[in-house]
């Protein structure tokens, strides 16, 4: 019976993710928001716009706002458009593909390899740091995503393996909280798209920004302060009343999870997996949502809890990326540049975690968040002088963007501290220990 019950459960959830696309498609049909522009008529005050995927160009007005001049020929870029009387005029057009330089591709495998380690130590994937380092680099929020996203599943398939092997990651827990995560990534992705259609690079950057802040400083400050009252007390895991709650729910199917030591309702396993694929669709970070949810809402441990959030970040990370792969929106060349210094760094953080107490990973990923948080921050000022929400005078930008530069090399530096530090200090001690018991 039990088995039967799963079986409905999966396909149950399946045929929703079918449905999900009629009735969340923000975006109009006849409105495509990337392309190629072929020509520009600085007269006429139009542009010849190629559809990703369509047959034929069209041609389009441009607002009184747009600079014909600044608009790239031949490039793919991200428009955004409005209906006015019956027609679509273009309010803005955004390179989408950046320029690679050797300083920049250097930055991306940098900031891949903190990623990285992030990664494999807090099983959160390191996006809430990889996504707005990319995004400070000057690359679109939208593609810095997608290409999250499409580096996302290798990775998290090596560090998910890596600590299976240690008897740290729930395979069977990680494959029903992905099932429902799928659903949530299809929803994020909608949302994502809707901003960006009716705002732009400008506005769907202002939305990762402020979704950034507010989550990173929620859970942040929460994580940090339970990782200093663990060390505080030397305790090193105690099950929340939430989860001791949920853990009574015995809607079938019902199912154990032998590594996590839990036995739960399938059911209750679903507002995790939906959260954490809204958010990697909307930040590229489901772990922010997953691994505090595993822990704090199941019951799991968080060495447990972070080994399966990898589990899951491969089964969306693969299917995001391919929806994203399908829009266009995936740069390749960037995937391959944080793909390259992740699977170094995670190498190394999964090996981290068998030496490093539990509150020394909730230690480590509360107080990464909180400096990005500042990072995101200091940005949405900028963001809202785009968009002509806000003014601001060009010292007063220049003053915001360098702020927001340095608080995420901080974060990035952090970390690597803390992981680094952490995990030579714990093979030190194990040494030692060894030694002591030999001798």
């Amino acid at each position: 019976m039990s088995a039967r019950l799963t079986a409905a459960f999966t396909v149950g959830f399946f045929l929703a993710l079918w449905a999900v696309p009629a009735v969340a498609d923000g975006i109009p049909k006849d409105i495509p928001p990337t392309g190629i522009v072929s020509a520009v008529d600085p007269q006429a005050r139009t542009i010849v716009f190629h559809p990703l995927g369509a047959d034929s160009a069209i041609t389009l007005p441009l607002d009184g706002s747009v600079d014909p001049s600044g608009i790239p020929v031949g490039s793919r870029v991200i428009i955004r458009m409005e209906e006015r009387d019956g027609h679509s005029v273009v309010l803005d057009v955004s390179e989408m593909f950046v320029t690679l330089t050797p300083r920049l591709m250097i930055a991306l495998v940098i900031v891949g390899l903190v990623g990285g380690m992030l990664s494999g130590f807090i099983g959160s994937g390191g996006a809430f740091v990889m996504t707005p380092s990319m995004m400070s680099l000057g690359i679109p929020g939208v593609v810095a995503i997608a290409s999250n996203m499409c580096h996302k599943f290798p990775k998290a398939l090596v560090g998910a393996y890596k600590r299976y092997r240690y008897g740290q990651a729930d395979l069977k827990l990680g494959l029903v909280i992905g099932t429902s995560a799928i659903v949530g990534v299809q929803i994020g992705i909608r949302v994502q798209k809707a901003i960006l259609a009716a705002w732009g690079k400008a506005g769907s950057d202002l939305y990762l920004s402020l979704a950034y802040v507010t989550v990173l400083l929620s859970f942040g400050t929460y994580v940090l302060f339970d990782a200093w009252r663990l060390r505080r007390g030397g305790i090193e895991f105690k099950t929340s009343r939430l989860a001791l709650a949920v853990q009574k729910i015995r809607i079938p199917p019902v199912m154990d999870f032998p590594v996590a030591g839990l036995r739960l309702s399938v059911w209750v396993t679903v507002p995790v997996g939906l959260a954490s694929g809204l958010m990697v669709a909307t930040i590229a970070a489901g772990g922010l949502i997953g691994v505090p949810g595993t822990i704090y809402a199941l019951g799991a441990t968080a060495i447990v809890a972070t080994a399966t959030q990898l589990v899951t970040a491969f089964v969306m990370g693969l299917y995001g990326a391919v929806y994203w792969a399908v829009g266009g929106f995936v740069d390749i060349r960037l995937t391959l540049l944080i793909l390259a210094g992740s699977l170094i760094g995670i190498q190394f953080a999964a090996i981290g975690t068998t030496y490093v107490k539990d509150y020394t990973i909730k230690y480590t990923m509360g107080v990464a968040m909180l400096i990005v948080t500042v990072s995101r921050a200091t940005k949405v000022p900028v963001l809202l002088a785009d968009l002509q929400w806000m003014s601001l005078s060009a010292g007063a930008v220049g003053r915001f963007e360098s702020l927001s530069f340095w608080a995420l090399v901080a974060a990035l530096f952090s970390a690597c501290a803390i992981v680094f530090g952490a995990t030579i200090h714990g093979m030190w001690r194990a040494r030692r220990s060894g030694k002591a018991r030999s001798g």
